[in-house]
């Protein structure tokens, strides 16, 4: 097996990275193997990328559920099985029922959605981090593996490409 590095390839704009993106991708680099760092959040369509499905969005709907179940339990479950008359008020009230819905529903629609965005990100991380500090000055830097080998010609390839600076990383701690 053959040693391989990882490279950095910093670029000051976002048209030469795409460039970047497509060539790494002609010389045999996949979406899996190359990261985009940047200090502005991209789109991936923007960068010619495939769309990273999440599970999200499924997960807070299955919390505004639950929040709405909670409130249909607490409106009417609990005054079916205790029902209390208080001069002449019904003892299923839907103004009431619509204010607690609503709130129980977002409660655990946000909830869900917060602890979601947790587990996606895969935080708290404690492993070493590629830390680039250009990136403060709007530099957007592109991360690859290459083969010792070859890494003149992927050096040559992004250079040609209008990449600053193209060099080996090695992931450093805060």
């Amino acid at each position: 097996m053959a040693d391989t590095l990882t490279l950095l390839a910093l670029f000051a704009d976002i048209d030469p990275t795409v460039d970047a993106i497509d060539k790494l991708h002609s010389m045999g680099i996949t979406d899996e193997k190359m990261d985009v760092i940047s200090g502005i959040p991209f789109n991936e369509e923007v960068l010619g990328r495939p769309d990273i499905p999440t599970f999200i969005p499924r997960l807070a709907m299955g919390g505004a559920m639950i929040g709405f179940i909670v409130a249909l339990f607490l409106i009417f479950g609990i005054p079916g099985l205790y029902p209390l008359n208080v001069g002449g008020q019904p003892v299923f009230p839907i103004p009431p029922f619509i204010i607690i819905a609503f709130e129980l529903t977002m409660l655990g629609l946000m909830g869900t959605a917060f602890v979601g965005l947790f587990l996606a990100g895969h935080l708290p991380t404690y492993e070493p981090k590629l830390y680039v500090p250009e990136l403060s000055d709007g530099k957007i830097a592109l991360v690859f593996p290459c083969s010792v080998e070859q890494q003149a010609e992927f050096v040559d390839a992004m250079q040609s490409l209008g990449a600053e600076q193209v060099r080996p990383v090695e992931a450093k701690t805060l």
